[in-house]
């Protein structure tokens, strides 16, 4: 699968690296294809679309945006404030600046939604189950799963990801170092887990201190053979 790094239009929130999205195929790594297993990975292939509303607070500053994704299409559609896009992504052109802005944008926040899924999808990445470690938010201990990016690809080479999951293999924190640096970039949770259709995402993050919370007010799925929008329960 071609995999490509987006830069990131907000310096405080996660550069999330892969672009490239196709039809899942299982990676070798046990321990990933777990991870998105318990996510909801093997009925992916039922969505015919996916309807989101990504909310991010940081201190006074927010950002609110909506899209619908039909992955087999590779076809998005971006709303903010009084702004509609539609637009393929296997269409975009490397001159067309604009549209590569919204895209980036999109990655973003859909690597906040799905991003156990990109265990199995994103080429060329590395994961290494490093067993139990304490939790960097809240108290305990969990599983910490630490997945790399390749080195020398796109505008953010070599993120790294510590993923803290549950018995379950559900994530219940993580920790974002851009570019591999040794001081974290973004630590938050993984929270208010629920099933919209076929699938089980987490729809709240949360860092320390109240300082940065990043939420999905509105979720729902279009399944293969209707019409009919199933909602997060």
């Amino acid at each position: 699968m071609t995999s490509k790094c987006q830069r990131m239009l907000f310096m405080v929130i996660i550069v999330l690296a892969m672009t490239g999205i196709t039809t899942p195929s299982f990676a070798e790594d046990a321990v990933g294809t777990q991870v998105a297993k318990a996510y909801g990975i093997n009925e992916f292939g039922r969505i015919e679309a996916i309807r989101f509303t990504f909310n991010v607070a940081i201190g006074s500053k927010s950002v609110r945006r909506s899209w619908i994704w039909e992955p087999k299409r590779d076809r998005v559609v971006y709303s903010e404030n009084a702004t509609r896009v539609e637009y393929e992504r296997h269409m975009l052109s490397e001159s067309d600046d604009r549209l590569r802005s919204i895209d980036a944008k999109f990655i973003n926040d859909q690597y906040w939604l799905l991003f156990p899924f990109h265990l199995v999808w994103d080429a060329d990445i590395r994961i290494a189950d490093s067993g139990p470690a304490q939790l960097p938010i809240g108290p305990g201990n969990a599983r910490r799963i630490t997945v790399s990016y390749p080195e020398g690809i796109g505008y953010t080479p070599g993120d790294v990801y510590e993923l803290f999951v549950d018995d379950h293999f559900r994530l219940k924190e993580w920790i974002y170092r851009r570019g591999g640096a040794p001081e974290p970039t973004r630590v938050t949770t993984w929270e208010n887990h629920r099933r919209v259709g076929p699938l089980t995402l987490s729809l709240e993050h949360r860092g320390k201190n109240g300082e940065f919370r990043l939420w999905f007010p509105e979720v729902a799925v279009q399944l293969a053979g209707s019409r009919q929008w199933v909602s997060a329960e």
